[in-house]
């Protein structure tokens, strides 16, 4: 295995918003206590990595900062999570009434929260990230990786790279915690394959809930 490759995708802390059960895309929002004593605990349960991948939004800069101090993270505004457009902010008992989204949660794929973005273009976005790492990771011969994002953007990456193949909700990603993706070569990465092997990060000797 010491000619592979191995690409971390790792989710930010809990926010303040996840626990209210806001849509936050582009929107910031605080990493709660919990969450951050959360990311402490994990903090020396990570592999060493020779890179650092980061949404550019605060929640993820401030998770890498805690898990990953000796790293100056890649800032990559291309893994930030699906815009949610007027939607922001708001939970699903507000926007309920809505029928246009009550339409979207039908189709999530097909329709784009208003003044948002679409499934496509987030996916679009995203795979452009994606690529652009991979040629940095070519040229600086980079043998492993982590890329600190969001859940969604997790999400789309393992439907197309996962060995085992399953729909979008399909993935469950804890806070803090995400899957480490494994080519036998940089070839077969930049061809596009799916990865040869996929793991849970971090490994914790217990599960303690």
């Amino acid at each position: 295995m010491a000619d592979g490759v191995g690409l971390s995708l790792l989710r930010h802390g809990m926010t303040e918003a996840n626990v209210k059960k806001q849509y936050v895309g582009w929107t910031d929002s605080r990493l709660t206590t919990e969450g951050l004593q959360e990311l402490e605990r994990l903090q020396s349960s990570y592999p060493n990595y020779d890179r650092l991948y980061c949404s550019d939004l605060n929640r993820c800069i401030q998770t890498a900062n805690i898990l990953f101090p000796n790293f100056e993270p890649i800032l990559k505004r291309e893994f930030r999570e699906m815009n949610f457009g007027e939607w922001e902010g708001r939970t699903y008992e507000q926007l309920l009434s809505s029928s246009y989204y009550k339409r979207w949660l039908e189709r999530p794929f097909e329709i784009e929260p208003p003044r948002g973005e679409s499934f496509d273009d987030f996916s679009k976005r995203v795979n452009r990230g994606w690529s652009e790492i991979v040629e940095d990771m070519k040229r600086k011969e980079t043998k492993s990786a982590v890329i600190l994002t969001h859940g969604g953007v997790i999400r789309d990456l393992l439907v197309k790279y996962a060995p085992e193949q399953k729909p979008f909700w399909g993935w469950e990603i804890s806070y803090g915690c995400g899957y480490e993706l494994y080519w036998k070569s940089y070839e077969q990465l930049r061809r596009g394959e799916r990865c040869t092997l996929l793991q849970a990060v971090p490994i914790m000797e217990k599960e303690n809930g």
